[in-house]
């Protein structure tokens, strides 16, 4: 029989109040950062207001969405009044590569959302009775790094990336918003970012319209896995061998060049095919080839046609005489997407390379 155990008596006795408990527990199902934060109206929902209204969500139409729950956090879930916030380091020691470093393992939807499910058994289990709530990875109308700041985990980069201290920004952040009532841990409110701007000028496309404002419309990551059309042909140039997102604004960055962390999730472990995937291969999958290779994998999000067409543009940019074949029969390609971009890598080919570069 499960019996609740009150916070008071845990005081007296010394055993760890139940906030520590919950962290305790938070680290012993594989995250590498926790805190707690306190619901209520979200401190940046006027600033990601004017981010929509400028247009620099581009085709993401879905993030306009829950406005309302979007400006407090008690909304999401009736009742809710605190946040366990957690991070999960997903390796950015790990050697850079076509697919960004977050996406070469299981879809880290699954593995986040499995960890802090388990967590909130592990809370009604210790609290004796069910206890209203819900975990958030990256959906929902939850301003989820703004909670991380808030439950101490960091700061906001000028790349937009939360960053700790300790383990850099190579993490992906989750939440699970309950209805029980917590002490919150101190916020985080240093910027120690400082007089650093290495993401911002190193960014290909230029994607920065200043510090902590991201122009998705211009970000590698945006253009080869949210965006569903055309690839502007001014910046296909730029994307380079990026297949599927780009790690170039985290990598740069002090903080992780001296802080990240090898990867100790193994469910994040890279996928063999998605260390180093020929663009050439990518370009000629079929659908049921591409759901079926990318089926435990956040690259789905692409689609077969996304994909294709990105392979089409890295292979555009490349030097490669045994492309051509590839493109030519991706010219001809049932979908008009990959058409078109296999057409613009021929082109490019087929141009001097003074042209070319």
């Amino acid at each position: 029989m499960i019996t609740a155990v009150p916070e008071l008596s845990e005081e007296r006795t010394g055993a760890p109040q139940l906030e520590s408990w919950i962290k305790a527990q938070a680290y012993a199902l594989g995250f590498d950062l926790a805190g707690i934060a306190t619901l209520g109206p979200a401190d940046t929902a006027d600033h990601f207001e004017v981010w929509l209204a400028a247009g620099h969500a581009g085709e993401m139409e879905y993030m306009a969405r829950g406005a309302e729950k979007r400006r407090d956090t008690r909304l999401p879930v009736p009742g809710a009044v605190s946040a366990v916030v957690v991070a999960l380091n997903y390796g950015g020691m790990a050697p850079p590569g076509s697919i960004a470093r977050y996406a070469r393992g299981d879809d880290y939807h699954d593995v986040m959302l499995t960890k802090l499910r388990e967590l909130h058994r592990r809370i009604a289990e210790r609290a004796g009775r069910d206890i209203p709530g819900k975990a958030y990875v990256d959906t929902g109308p939850v301003l989820e790094r703004e909670l991380a700041r808030r439950a101490g985990l960091g700061w906001f980069g000028k790349n937009t990336n939360l960053i700790n201290p300790g383990i850099g920004s190579f993490f992906f952040i989750g939440s699970l918003l309950l209805d029980l009532p917590l002490n919150a841990d101190a916020p985080f409110k240093e910027d120690r970012c400082g007089t650093c701007t290495r993401c911002l000028d190193e960014c290909p496309t230029d994607a920065f319209v200043a510090p902590r404002v991201l122009d998705s419309r211009k970000c590698i990551s945006y253009l080869t896995i949210e965006l569903r059309g055309d690839i502007p042909e001014e910046l296909r140039p730029l994307i380079g061998d990026r297949i599927y997102g780009c790690d170039i604004c985290q990598d740069v960055c002090p903080w992780n060049v001296r802080f990240s962390r090898d990867l100790t999730e193994t469910a994040l472990e890279p996928h063999a095919e998605n260390v180093a995937p020929d663009a050439a291969e990518l370009l000629t999958l079929t659908d049921d080839e591409f759901r079926a290779r990318f089926r435990r994998s956040a690259v789905k999000r692409t689609k077969r046609s996304g994909l294709a067409r990105n392979a089409a543009v890295v292979m555009g940019n490349r030097d490669a005489s045994g492309d051509a074949e590839a493109l030519t029969r991706a010219s001809l390609d049932p979908d008009p997407l990959v058409q078109r971009h296999a057409r613009w890598a021929l082109d490019r080919k087929a141009a001097s390379p003074a042209t070319r570069d």
